[in-house]
C-alpha cells in the first residue's frame, strides 16, 4: 500500500514502513524505515533545521537520492559530468505518480510484477538537466521494497554518468553493524559482522561479475541483533556485473548506496536519452536476522524466480553430475556405466559435464566450439541422450557459453569476437578469453550454437559455467568514448541470451555456476531458478557456505551435491548423514563414481533420494531457522525447516551441535536442541513413532542422541499429530 500527500509518500507493507518526505527547500529526505506504521501517519521528518546556515544543511540531511559538488561531502549517488565539464548535482522534487504493478526494466532482471504489487515514482530534477525518477515497487504480502533509479538527460546537451547508483538510504546517526558475505573460491559466503566505523566501507567487484571475494548483498543491524531479536534492513542487487555498496559513518548518521561500480563505467546521454539502473531490493525485520532471511526467501521463490519454478510442491529432479566421476576421462561406455548405477539409485537426471565437445580433453582448447566429440560420443549427444533415455533417466549438458579458447574454430574464425586491447597482447586466463558479449551479433552466435544443441536432443537441463574474470575490457566496435558501456552492455549481453534461452524452453531446468559461486545473485536468479553453490561439496565446509548463503537466499536455490570421502576439494571425511544433510537442504544432487559403490551402499542412498521426494515441498518451501550456527571451521550446525502453519518440520543436526555445543561433551551428557516455528499446542510425532508436544520442542527441545567421530550427524522429520 501506497499512501501520499503533496509531500510525504508512505510505503507499508504487511509488517514495515518506508516513507520520504519533500522539504521546504524541494530536497527530498528519508524519514523511515521500520516497522509497520498507522496508515495515515504524518510525515516524520525533522521539523528543525540542523542548522542556522542553510549552506550545510545538505551535509546534515537524510537525503533520499545524494548528488555530488553541492555540500552534500558524503559519498554520493550520483556523479554526472556537464557538457562544460561541471559535476555537481542538487536534487529537488518534480512530482511524483503511483501505479498499479510495475514496468519493466530494458534488459534488466527484476522482481516480478503481479497481484499485490503497485509502484511510486518520485521525479527529481538538477538544475544542470539530469532528471532522475526514484522507482520503488511495493510488495505488500512478502514485506518487500524495490527501488531503481532511471537517469534522463533533459537537458540542450549531451551528459555522462560516472556513478549512477540504484539505492541510496540514510540512517539517523545510530550504532550499526554492517554484515557482509565474503570468502574466496571454494569458501564462497563466508559471514562477517563488525561494527561501522567513522568513514567509509565498501565491498564490491571490478571483475565483471559480482566475484568470490563478496556477494552483492548486505545487511544492517544493532549490536543486540540475533537470529530471533532484533532490528534487521537487508539489501540484495538484483546484478551480476561490476557492483559497489559503500556504508558510510558520519556525524550526520549512516549512508548506504548500492549500485555499478564506477570503475571504468562512463555512460553518456544525448538530450532525451535514458539509463536505467538495476534493482536494488530490501526487508526490514525487527524479529532478528531469522526473520529478515525467510522475508527474502519468500519473496524470492515467489516474485523473482522463473515462472515455471515458483510451485515449490513441484517435484525437482534428483540429478548426478559426471564431473567428479569423469573428469575430461570417458568414453560413451564409461557415462553409461555410471547412469546406469545412477538408475540403481533411483536418480532422476544425468548431467554430462565438462569435456563433451570436440577436441576437449584438458582445459587448453575448444571452449567455443559447442558440438560434440565424435571420438568420445561416437554417435553425438542425440546417441547417448537416447541410450540415457532408454535406462529411464533425462540428460543434462555443461556448456561455458561466454568463454573462447585461443585454440578453437571459433577464435580462428572470429578473433575479433574476444575481449581484446589493441596493440597489447591477449591475457589469457584459464588458457581463455572471454567474449564480449556487448555485441549482439556475439551473442547471437553463442545463441545459434547452444539452440541447436538444444534442438538436437531432449536435454531436461542446463549447467551454464562461466570459469573467469573479465579482463582488457575493450569493445571493437565502440569508438573510445563510449569503452565505459563495455562492462554493463557485456551483463546486459548475458541477459539477453539467457532471456533466449529461458523464453524457448522455459521447462529446461537452467543451474548457473562461475567457478563455483562467483556469480550468485538475484540477477541470475531470475533466469535460473538454482545456481551452483560452491566447487566445494565437503559437508563441513557446506555448513559454512551454506550458512552465509541462507541469509538472503533460500536452500532451494542453492546448488548442492552429495559427494565422496575424502572429498575432492578438502580431504575431509565425513559420514553418510552430514554429507546428505547439506545436500538436501540444497537442490540435492550427487557428484561421485556410483560404479563403485555397492548394493547396499546404493539401497542407502536410494532411502535418501525417497525421504527427499516424500518431503521436497517442505525443503524447498519450508521456513528455515537457524538453530545452531557453524563456527569458522564448520565443526557443527543445527537448523530445521518448518512449513508456515506449523504443520510439519524437518530438523538436521550436524558435527558438534549433535553433542549440544560445540566442542566435547560428557557421554552422559542428555543435550537438547531447542526448536523454532511450530505449533505450541499441537504434538508432534517423528519417523521413529516418537511423540512431542509443540510446547516442548519449542522450549525444553528436542533430545539430541549425541554422537562422535566423523561428523556425525541426524535428521529428524517431524508431522503434526
Amino acid at each position: 500500500m501506497i499512501v501520499c500527500t503533496e509531500t510525504v509518500f508512505t510505503l507499508h507493507t504487511t509488517h514495515t514502513s518506508y516513507q520520504l518526505a519533500v522539504a521546504p527547500n524541494g530536497m527530498v529526505l528519508h524519514t523511515y524505515y521500520g516497522t509497520r506504521l498507522p496508515e495515515d501517519v504524518p510525515s516524520l521528518a525533522d521539523a528543525r533545521m540542523p542548522h542556522s546556515d542553510p549552506g550545510c544543511w545538505p551535509d546534515l540531511l537524510p537525503q533520499e537520492l545524494s548528488g555530488c559538488g553541492t555540500a552534500d561531502n558524503r559519498t554520493p549517488a550520483v556523479i554526472p559530468e556537464y557538457a562544460d565539464g561541471t559535476e555537481a548535482a542538487a536534487f529537488v522534487f518534480d512530482h511524483a505518480v503511483v501505479t498499479p504493478g510495475k514496468p519493466q526494466l530494458p534488459g534488466l532482471p527484476m522482481f516480478r510484477t503481479g497481484e499485490g504489487v503497485e509502484t511510486l515514482s518520485v521525479f527529481l530534477k538538477d538544475a544542470g538537466g539530469l532528471v532522475v525518477e526514484l522507482r520503488y515497487s511495493v510488495y505488500e504480502a512478502e514485506d518487500l521494497i524495490t527501488r531503481t533509479a532511471v537517469y534522463t538527460n533533459a537537458g540542450t546537451q549531451s551528459l555522462t554518468l560516472h556513478k549512477a547508483a540504484s539505492l541510496s538510504v540514510d540512517f539517523a546517526p545510530d550504532a550499526l553493524e554492517l554484515i557482509t558475505l565474503n570468502g574466496t573460491w571454494a569458501a564462497e559466503r563466508t559471514l562477517e559482522r563488525a561494527a561501522l566505523r567513522c568513514g567509509i566501507q565498501s565491498i564490491g567487484s571490478m571483475r565483471g561479475v559480482p566475484g568470490h571475494a563478496h556477494n552483492p548483498a548486505v545487511a544492517l543491524c544493532h549490536a543486540d541483533t540475533n537470529e530471533t531479536t532484533g532490528d534487521a534492513w537487508g539489501f540484495a542487487f538484483v546484478y551480476s556485473g561490476n557492483y559497489l555498496i559503500e556504508a558510510e559513518r558520519c556525524d550526520a548518521g549512516e549512508r548506504l548506496v548500492m549500485g555499478i561500480h564506477p570503475y571504468h563505467f562512463h555512460w553518456t546521454l544525448a538530450p532525451g536519452e535514458s539509463f536505467t539502473a538495476p534493482e536494488a531490493a530490501m526487508v526490514y525485520s525487527d524479529k532478528g536476522l531469522g526473520e529478515m532471511s525467510r522475508r527474502f526467501h519468500t519473496a524470492i521463490r515467489t516474485r523473482l524466480l522463473p515462472p515455471h519454478w515458483q510451485d515449490m510442491a513441484a517435484p525437482r529432479p534428483v540429478l548426478i553430475n559426471s564431473w567428479e566421476a569423469c573428469y575430461f576421462d570417458f568414453d560413451e561406455e564409461k557415462l553409461l556405466a555410471l547412469a546406469h548405477a545412477s538408475k540403481k539409485a533411483d536418480i532422476d537426471l544425468f548431467v554430462l559435464d565438462d569435456g563433451w565437445f570436440k577436441g576437449r580433453n584438458d582445459t587448453s582448447s575448444s571452449l567455443g566450439d559447442w558440438a560434440a566429440d565424435t571420438r568420445k560420443l561416437p554417435q553425438g549427444l542425440p546417441g547417448l541422450c537416447k541410450k540415457i533415455n532408454l535406462l529411464g533417466l533425462d540428460m543434462g549438458l555443461w556448456v561455458e557459453p561466454e568463454a573462447i579458447s585461443p585454440d578453437s574454430d571459433l577464435y580462428r574464425a572470429h578473433p575479433d569476437w574476444a575481449f581484446g586491447i589493441p596493440g597489447r597482447e591477449p591475457l589469457e586466463i584459464r588458457q581463455q578469453y572471454t567474449l564480449d558479449f556487448s555485441r549482439p551479433e556475439v551473442v547471437a552466435g553463442i545463441w545459434q550454437q547452444l539452440d541447436a544443441v538444444l534442438q538436437s536432443c531432449p536435454l531436461k537441463y542446463l549447467k551454464w559455467d562461466m570459469n573467469r574474470s573479465l579482463a582488457q575490457v575493450y569493445s571493437a566496435v565502440l569508438p573510445a568514448k563510449r569503452q565505459g558501456e563495455v562492462y554493463h552492455r557485456y551483463v546486459l549481453g548475458v541477459y539477453e541470451l539467457q532471456r533466449r534461452l529461458t523464453e524457448k524452453y522455459p521447462h529446461l531446468l537452467l543451474e548457473n555456476c562461475a567457478g563455483g559461486g562467483a556469480r550468485f545473485d538475484c540477477g541470475m536468479l531470475y533466469y535460473s531458478p538454482q545456481i551452483w553453490c560452491s566447487d566445494n561439496t565437503d559437508a563441513r565446509s557446506r555448513l559454512v557456505i551454506q550458512y552465509g548463503t541462507s541469509l538472503f537466499y533460500p536452500g532451494c536455490v542453492m546448488g548442492a551435491h552429495f559427494s565422496t570421502v575424502p572429498n575432492h576439494c578438502t580431504g575431509h571425511i565425513s559420514t553418510v548423514e552430514a554429507r546428505m544433510a547439506a545436500a538436501l537442504t540444497g537442490t540435492f544432487g550427487f557428484e561421485l563414481d556410483l560404479t563403485k559403490y555397492t548394493e547396499e551402499e546404493l539401497a542407502q542412498l536410494r532411502s535418501f533420494v525417497a525421504w527427499y521426494r516424500a518431503h521436497g515441498a517442505l525443503l524447498r518451501g519450508g521456513e528455515l531457522h537457524r538453530l545452531v550456527n557453524p563456527d569458522a571451521n564448520g565443526l557443527g550446525a543445527a537448523w530445521m525447516l518448518s512449513a508456515k502453519d506449523g504443520s510439519e518440520a524437518a530438523v538436521f543436526a550436524v558435527g558438534d551441535a549433535l553433542t549440544g555445543s560445540h566442542g566435547t561433551a560428557s557421554l552422559n551428557a542428555r543435550p537438547r536442541l531447542v526448536l523454532a516455528g511450530l505449533d505450541p499446542a499441537a504434538q508432534y510425532r517423528d519417523e521413529e513413532n516418537n511423540t512431542y508436544t509443540g510446547a516442548q520442542l519449542l522450549t525444553t527441545g528436542l533430545e539430541l542422541p549425541g554422537g562422535y567421530g566423523q561428523m556425525p550427524a541426524k535428521i529428524w522429520y517431524l508431522k503434526k499429530v
